[in-house]
């Protein structure tokens, strides 16, 4: 772009146009970039709130991917002629200061479904440009629609949407320079959560995300559709695009494209399908909380607000987040998580689902503690899915996942639990999943200490389980769960799915359970993002 092209149609210079980067970093496919870079010269910017990384759910480990993300989004953009200006503050008197020193007229960006902080601060800009007369224009990212009153037709609208063509791809611009934080350094100052023996080796950046997706669709997906199941099979056949995903470095309608050529060549037909219906899944989550942003704080269906105690039982929910509560497919599901940022989504579901029903925990007591483990914390996934396998969506199967089931199922020879359980490497096979049943002969033979060298089981599963039932059988005999959960039905339910549409009949023979279908690991799981995108 050269001077010519910065005169508009009078022959004055055009004002500039600032683009706010927040949870899309990178230059493919970025519709706010493009468009903005025809009315004017850029001011790319992105900016560190410190009242979002002290939030509940934000965690250092998000932060380094974000910073690893800035350095390469700043590199790309530099070859195209921009500076992306980096600055610590609260957005409006960050981009009120930017104004005073630029000028610029419009902001452009992508809209974002975030928690509860990124919602008022987007809803404080908006007053802040109206004010100043500063047109700010939104763009959708991949398939959430923002005003949307129900589901109907949601599936049709977001097939044309991921199917759209990319935002062509920036050449050189002309750029705004002023002064701002390096990228490398974008954090420096700001008080993060961290935590000891974390070592993911996800590492931000568009660049790497488009590297990850290509190894996927070019042959690393290969089994994906049996592997996702298993934490010993999904860290390596797992697309793992989550978080490149979470964060932007790669737009969702990319990821569709590149699965979809590769459909049936490099990667098998039912792998390349079972990807791309979760990247569909991926958007439904999402949208719930687009659609009812007070979800952060409340059951999707209000009858089971109070259904757990209000404060957490403060031991349980340690032993759970240590990695600690005596079964060892948990703990060691939990320990890899902790270290690694990330596991497939089936052991994300046993982990709730033991936290919510062995352990009887209210997920708004735990949920903020996961959501500092992912690497790919996805607000509106994350609490959809969360109260979604915690029960108290009221539309969704309740599913109770069994420990030694799981194990059973996804570590036969136990290879992973003796990876991040050492203490019970020198175990038999046989009593690895379950070391309580060691007899005294054999502990003494392995050099075991039972409760010293590991815990015993925090609770008894079978029992925990017994009592989940019982309380869910006598919730779901009230009108006010019924009459609840067809109001979360037509405004968030999937118009395609198997979702729990009808009332269940008494059981003659158990009443208590009245319909529960409780999964107990059997195997079957609705498709959902995490596995995939």
């Amino acid at each position: 772009m050269g001077l010519a092209d910065r005169m508009d149609p009078r022959g004055q210079l055009r004002p500039p146009q600032c683009v706010w980067f927040k949870r899309d970093l990178r230059v493919h496919d970025h519709a706010p970039l493009v468009a903005a870079a025809a009315e004017g010269p850029l001011l790319a910017v992105y900016l560190v709130e410190p009242e979002v990384w002290a939030a509940s759910d934000a965690d250092g480990l998000h932060a380094d991917f974000v910073r690893e993300s800035l350095v390469g989004l700043a590199a790309s953009l530099r070859e195209r002629g921009v500076q992306l200006v980096v600055r610590q503050g609260e957005a409006v008197a960050v981009l009120e200061e930017l104004r005073e020193e630029t000028g610029f007229s419009g902001l452009w960006s992508h809209e974002e479904t975030g928690n509860a902080i990124t919602y008022s601060r987007d809803r404080r800009v908006m007053a802040w440009a109206r004010e100043r007369g500063v047109d700010w224009r939104e763009f959708p990212q991949a398939g959430v629609v923002r005003g949307l009153r129900d589901r109907d037709g949601w599936a049709r609208r977001w097939n044309r949407a991921l199917h759209r063509e990319e935002a062509a791809l920036l050449g050189e611009v002309v750029g705004i320079s002023v002064g701002g934080e390096d990228p490398g350094q974008a954090f420096r100052g700001i008080d993060l959560r961290r935590q000891a023996g974390r070592a993911p080796d996800l590492v931000g950046g568009e660049e790497e995300g488009l590297r990850v997706l290509h190894s996927f669709a070019e042959g690393r997906g290969r089994g994906y559709r049996r592997a996702m199941s298993s934490p010993v099979t999904a860290y390596e056949q797992c697309s793992r695009l989550s978080p490149y995903l979470s964060w932007g470095c790669l737009s969702l309608r990319r990821a569709v494209a590149v699965v979809e050529a590769a459909r049936g060549t490099s990667l098998p037909k039912t792998d390349a399908s079972s990807f791309l219906s979760r990247c569909r899944w991926h958007c439904h989550f999402m949208q719930k909380l687009e659609n009812e942003p007070a979800l952060e704080f409340h059951c999707f269906n209000r009858s089971c607000d109070d259904l757990r105690p209000a404060a957490p039982d403060e031991a349980r929910l340690a032993a759970w987040q240590e990695g600690r509560t005596g079964y060892p497919f948990v703990d060691a599901c939990m320990r890899s998580l902790r270290a690694r940022g990330w596991i497939n989504f089936r052991m994300r579901a046993m982990l709730v689902s033991f936290a919510a029903y062995d352990l009887w925990l209210d997920w708004r007591h735990f949920h903020p503690f996961l959501a500092r483990q992912f690497i790919d914390y996805e607000p509106g996934i994350h609490l959809s899915q969360i109260q979604m396998q915690s029960g108290v969506t009221g539309i969704n199967t309740l599913r109770i996942y069994s420990p030694l089931k799981q194990a059973a199922d996804h570590d036969p020879a136990g290879s992973f639990v003796r990876a991040w359980v050492p203490e019970l490497g020198k175990l038999p096979e046989e009593r690895l999943q379950q070391p309580w049943t060691l007899t005294a002969a054999e502990a003494r033979d392995a050099g075991f200490r039972p409760g010293v060298d590991y815990p015993r089981p925090v609770v008894d599963h079978q029992e925990a389980v017994r009592g989940a039932r019982a309380k869910f059988a006598a919730l779901r005999r009230s009108e006010a769960y019924w009459a609840e959960a067809a109001r979360v039905r037509e405004q968030h339910g999937s118009r395609r799915s198997p979702e729990d549409r009808r009332r269940p009949r008494r059981s003659r023979r158990d009443s208590s359970q009245l319909g529960l279908a409780l999964d107990e690991g059997s195997g079957q799981e609705a498709a959902t993002p995490k596995d995939a995108p």
